[in-house]
């Protein structure tokens, strides 16, 4: 077994970091709407989906985060449009130190060389003991995560997508493979505590798929875990009995991938329903997104 005793962390303060909140979006920003034919039948399926009060899912990668995007995706919620937002635990980590420090995204390539990598005290510490806390009382990851950031008062906590989940009482569900993440290093780090928030998530995301019928699922920058698990969401859901067939379903990333294309756009709407898939860098993607929806409503 590993001597985490041996385990070596340092001071956050200490890091340099590669994103701040000074280079997040600004909604007041002018957007220059791309040309895609795609991106508009997509924002006319949300606004179509939103305006029949019918199931409108985002699952989204960390990247969306460190390039800034967290505005949008923030809006979308408070406008009601966003039901349930599904993360994966990179994900979590970056909004907690967002809200935590205002900045994110270590230099790995750097940090990697001397193994303080991922090594940072604080972020390992106050996530995981989130996440023993969520364990205690049966909440799922995202709860856990979000209350964390809430109860603390995190200085910049108005910019994380956890915290106003929590407060627009937006479903939001955290999907971790054990190993990916950094806060896995950590000496406090509990595989079973980790395991159970993470799965009470997966339940969570169930039954948010069971009522996507005439719905619109949008996976943005995640190219393996949470594509897997929305196909096992589905099947779930469909096995279970629950009908599911005309939905729409988008992936937008920078460059195609097997997994979303497969299993978010062709397979899931094979028998009915439209897959989308839309390529561009998501610092043009979801802006150009944001204003469609919003020019549509």
């Amino acid at each position: 077994m590993i001597d985490f005793k041996k385990v070596k962390t340092y001071p956050i303060a200490q890091r340099k970091n590669l994103v701040s909140i000074r280079d997040f979006a600004c909604l007041e920003d002018d957007v220059e709407v791309l040309e895609n034919r795609n991106l508009g039948i997509l924002a006319e399926r949300i606004v179509e989906a939103f305006s029949n009060d019918n199931q409108i899912i985002w699952m989204m990668g960390a990247h969306v985060i460190k390039v800034g995007m967290s505005p949008y995706i923030q809006d979308l919620m408070k406008k009601g449009i966003i039901k349930h937002l599904a993360f994966t635990g990179a994900g979590a980590i970056h909004d907690f130190e967002i809200a935590m420090i205002g900045e994110t995204s270590e230099d790995v390539a750097e940090n990697i060389v001397d193994g303080s990598f991922g090594m940072a005290e604080e972020t390992g510490r106050y996530i995981n003991e989130a996440i023993k806390q969520g364990a205690q009382e049966n909440w799922g990851y995202g709860e856990s995560i979000a209350k964390k950031i809430v109860s603390s008062n995190l200085p910049y906590k108005s910019y994380s997508l956890f915290a106003a989940a929590l407060e627009l009482n937006v479903n939001i569900s955290v999907h971790v493979a054990i190993g990916t993440d950094i806060v896995h290093q950590h000496p406090l780090c509990d595989g079973a505590a980790t395991g159970k928030c993470s799965y009470q998530d997966f339940l969570s995301f169930i039954e948010a798929v069971e009522s996507l019928e005439k719905g619109v699922l949008v996976n943005i920058g995640s190219a393996v875990i949470l594509p897997e698990v929305f196909l096992k969401a589905l099947t779930m859901a469909r096995n279970m009995g629950y009908f599911i067939s005309d939905i729409t379903t988008a992936n937008l990333d920078m460059i195609d991938h097997y997994r979303p294309r497969v299993n978010v756009v062709q397979r899931p709407t094979a028998e009915g329903g439209l897959g989308l898939g839309i390529i561009g860098r998501h610092e043009k993607t979801i802006p150009s997104l944001y204003k469609l929806i919003s020019q549509k409503l």
